[in-house]
């Protein structure tokens, strides 16, 4: 199942954070493309600093013995494993603070999920241009599944926030 991951990091190198990143998806993903950096100015709480976010696009190959929902869990499990090994502890922040390294699964297939511990599509993708602008650098015609919005008309409409492209390197990894 293709998957769309978004990545930010506020702490630390984070430049080198995100790429590092990146590098251990690979453990995690096959046929893997990331987006360019983006540096981004804090949304939800502003008395921190800029974040460098991507987005990369890959396929995640789960057991077919599992259920969608399952296979999604066992994903965000690896995903968590990955940013606590690059300095998170969630116990310690505060939402939507500074951290060292954030994974978000923005897209996984068509799959539509909402259980208490898991939500997908991201919750807050259509509010936010800084997982919109590098998700559709590498898929252009996003929809959002269930409604088939283009993701490119929900970003269209929302109002600058402070995202800045940094590099393109798009279709690449690291």
């Amino acid at each position: 199942m293709k998957v769309y991951l978004g990545l930010g990091s506020n702490l630390g190198d984070s430049r080198q954070i995100v790429l590092d990143a990146v590098k251990a998806l690979e453990d995690v993903l096959t046929d893997l493309r990331m987006a360019s950096l983006y540096e981004t100015k804090p949304l939800y709480v502003t008395d921190q600093g800029c974040f460098i976010n991507t987005v990369v696009e890959g396929l995640y190959t789960p057991s077919k013995a599992f259920s969608s929902t399952v296979s999604a869990r066992k994903l965000l499990s690896r995903l968590h494993e990955i940013e606590a090994r690059f300095g998170r502890d969630r116990a310690k922040e505060r939402r939507w603070s500074e951290r060292f390294l954030d994974i978000d699964i923005l897209l996984s297939g068509n799959s539509i999920i909402s259980e208490a511990d898991i939500t997908i599509p991201h919750p807050r993708l259509k509010e936010r241009r800084f997982a919109l602008e590098p998700l559709l650098e590498l898929f252009s015609d996003a929809t959002e599944p269930g409604t088939g919005l283009f993701y490119r008309d929900i970003c269209a409409a929302l109002p600058d926030q402070g995202v800045r492209i940094l590099n393109s390197t798009t279709n690449q990894t690291n």
